[in-house]
């Protein structure tokens, strides 16, 4: 495979992460346990490496500790391919708090110095926590192929979508002449929907918005001309919408499945689509686009007498007899116990079979016999009792329990909780 030598890439982890929260109470949002076995992370470093990628840092603020192991664990050139995948840490010097990155650009901006970027041509951003596979050889292509200063990865939306976006007019080479970051007046909004012959030419179908991915190409030169103000902190809000006049910014079209995972529900969705019959997404496919992770070697699942529909299980699990699953995504070395009845969850498993010899007293890990699960996101090291119903038995939107969260409806166990026999949620 080709390798883009001269192209840093840098993916972004992010803010506090408090929409996912409790799943990012221990842990930074590009760390959060994705489809049973992998993390948001492996997601853009796997495009990455498929698209000959091979120079990456990965910027991080907020509990990092998680995110660092899983890197240190699962990426490891090789002197033969060369190339790194390196952990970039917001580090706070005498000045106070104001060195925390306070904004996507004034990451980038703080990681200039430690990341070296004048040794590289351009630089592809990249957020760590969306859902999608790309060549980015492509987007680097429609960079080059136009002499470009900035290019921007645009996704065709509906118009209930674009609040949450910032959203572009482009001319017909495919120039970004007017950009605005998540508008919420009509009038505006109008004005930036596509023409019928441009949705028919590129078949955009109903999705008449073009909306910025976070995925950008810079030029390096152009790149550190832009970080100049230091009062422009975001790119969307700031950097893009400044840029437009004095450095030439394409869009690049994808229309490909894409993700962002921000919110509980955006998480919830993403994974429990993963075993439908024709998911828009997998994590197979050709060479050229498998998602990486950490190699754990674990045995295969073991399933008695039970039945599963519609789901993924992952390494080293076992069923019991009688246990039902479906429309579910079951993580690393779960245990389900006779008769449990697990429909639309997320468990993410365990770190370890055994607990630790220091919690010797706490309940065996997994989910008990009998135990009910609806529409449920079960961290890591979770033990429910048998017996358990964990099903949001009065419909709440949301709510803290004791042992709990409830978020859009959907209940959450927050990691190395432990739900007493018999207890209803």
């Amino acid at each position: 495979m080709a390798k883009n030598d001269d192209t840093l890439v840098i993916i972004l982890g992010g803010g506090r992460g408090t929409r996912l929260a409790p799943l990012t109470n221990e842990r930074c949002k590009p760390a959060v346990p994705l489809g049973g076995k992998y993390r948001l992370i492996d997601v853009p470093i796997s495009n990455c490496i498929n698209s000959g990628l091979r120079n990456i840092y990965v910027v991080s603020q907020f509990m990092s500790a998680s995110l660092n192991q899983h890197i240190s664990h699962s990426y490891r050139m090789d002197v033969f391919c060369g190339g790194f995948v390196s952990i970039l840490a917001a580090t706070q010097t005498e000045s106070g708090t104001e060195d925390w990155f306070q904004g996507t650009a004034d990451a980038v901006r703080k990681c200039v110095g430690m990341a070296n970027i004048s040794r590289y041509r351009r630089v592809v951003i990249l957020s760590g926590d969306q859902l999608y596979k790309m060549d980015y050889r492509k987007l680097i292509k429609t960079h080059k192929k136009n002499n470009a200063g900035i290019t921007i990865g645009v996704l065709p939306v509906e118009r209930e979508k674009v609040a949450g976006f910032g959203v572009m007019k482009i001319d017909e080479l495919g120039r970004i002449s007017n950009f605005v970051e998540k508008p919420k007046d009509d009038n505006v909004v109008n004005q930036y929907k596509v023409s019928d012959d441009f949705a028919n030419t590129h078949g955009v179908g109903d999705k008449k918005w073009l909306a910025s991915m976070g995925i950008y190409v810079f030029d390096v030169p152009v790149l550190l001309d832009v970080l100049q103000d230091v009062e422009k902190i975001d790119f969307g809000k700031d950097i893009i919408p400044s840029s437009l006049s004095s450095h030439k910014t394409m869009a690049h079209l994808f229309t490909g499945y894409w993700e962002d995972i921000g919110t509980i529900k955006s998480f919830f969705e993403a994974n429990i689509m993963l075993g439908a019959k024709n998911a828009p997404f997998d994590f197979y496919g050709s060479e050229a686009e498998r998602i990486f992770t950490k190699q754990r070697f674990l045995m295969a699942s073991r399933f008695m007498e039970c039945h599963v529909e519609e789901s993924v299980v992952s390494d080293g699990c076992y069923f019991d007899e009688g246990a039902s699953i479906k429309k579910s995504v079951i993580g690393i070395r779960s245990r389900i116990g006779k008769n449990a009845d697990i429909n639309e969850a997320v468990l993410m498993g365990a770190d370890y079979y055994e607990r630790p010899l220091d919690s010797n007293d706490m309940p065996p890990l997994g989910i008990g016999d009998y135990v009910t699960i609806r529409r449920a996101i079960l961290d890591k090291n979770v033990s429910v009792g048998h017996g358990a119903r964990i099903v949001n038995e009065r419909g709440v939107d949301k709510e803290d329990g004791d042992c709990y969260y409830i978020r859009d409806g959907i209940v959450i166990i927050p990691k190395n909780t432990v739900v007493p026999e018999g207890k209803v949620i």
